[in-house]
């Protein structure tokens, strides 16, 4: 019997006849992980999402210490997991929901893969966290960012483009690394995302302004002789990573002495806010981001008192009253 074919009866034994109530085989958590991992490959996960994936399951691997089989799967050592990453470990609630859902993603699979009898990810949720509050830019520390960027540099220019880029449109890093030049259309003033770019791996068309349009007209033209498909790329010419932009930002903050977290995150939540606070709508608002729970959007709209006190001064009730 050939290796291919003792293999096509291991699988078929041990992954393949998964309906109904099947008597459970020894499997590593390691190996079913992998099972997972290729089945959100199948899924068509970013290659981002699956890396996360498996830093996440490190991290359990850790605190397990060894290997663990599937028959051993009980819902204590998981919720002892939560509380060494609580409590031992001191990680903020956020992070320690970031793990969980991977690791719930996970236990979810193998429960309906049959690999494990109980349904162990419906014995543990999220943890309570405080509401997120992650501070937007003000206009003059947007333009105090803008002012220490040297554009007379192919760096420096290529950088305004874009912050320019990221507050106007709203987009991810991850979504912006990868626009290429095709995808900018200055005569309509949209930009489209692809959708294998895209966290919701849907196509996404993004308006973009008129100052956002003059620059980027010129960034193209500038960029034009480096023959590439990408939009934003390195003085050498190659694809410019999301890393990349991450660092120089917080490089920007620290020379503009912004006491707040400089990302393109950041930039995400005070576009959102300015739209908001400009006149837009909160359902334009929730297409532009991508976004299908409005629940997500009321998260980036985080007014300020000052901002709050600015918007009633505009639309007072008593205005309709005394005009």
């Amino acid at each position: 019997m050939s290796k291919k074919q003792v293999k096509r009866m291991y699988f078929k034994k041990n992954i393949g006849n998964n309906s109904g109530k099947v008597k459970l085989n020894e499997i590593p958590i390691t190996t079913l992980f992998e099972y997972f991992i290729s089945d959100k490959k199948i899924e068509g996960l970013a290659s981002r999402t699956l890396d996360d994936y498996y830093t996440h399951f490190s991290y359990l691997m850790d605190y397990l210490q060894s290997e663990l089989v599937n028959t051993e799967f009980k819902t204590s050592i998981f919720k002892g997991y939560i509380a060494y990453m609580l409590d031992e470990k001191q990680l903020n609630p956020v992070t320690v929901n970031v793990r969980i859902r991977t690791i719930r993603a996970f236990l979810r699979y193998c429960y309906m893969q049959n690999y494990i009898k109980d349904p162990i990810h419906e014995q543990f949720k999220p943890v309570k966290t405080i509401e997120d509050t992650l501070e937007s830019f003000t206009p003059e520390e947007v333009k105090k960012l803008i002012s220490v960027i040297d554009d007379k540099t192919y760096k420096g220019f290529r950088d305004k483009v874009i912050i320019f880029v990221l507050i106007d449109t709203l987009v991810r890093c991850s979504e912006l690394v990868n626009i290429k030049r095709k995808n900018v259309d200055i005569r309509s003033g949209h930009i489209t995302l692809e959708s294998i770019d895209t966290k919701s791996k849907k196509t996404r068309v993004v308006p973009i302004s008129t100052k956002t349009i003059k620059l980027l007209k010129e960034y193209l033209s500038i960029t034009e002789d480096f023959d590439s498909e990408m939009l934003f790329l390195t003085y050498e010419g190659t694809t410019l990573s999301d890393n990349t932009v991450r660092k120089n930002l917080a490089e920007y903050g620290q020379i503009a002495k912004i006491n707040k977290r400089v990302s393109p995150h950041t930039f995400r939540h005070t576009g959102a806010l300015f739209y908001i606070l400009n006149g837009g709508d909160p359902f334009s608002l929730q297409k532009i981001l991508g976004h299908t729970d409005m629940s997500m959007v009321r998260k980036y709209i985080q007014m300020t008192n000052t901002d709050v006190k600015k918007q009633h001064n505009i639309y007072s009730p008593l205005n309709k009253v005394f005009k």
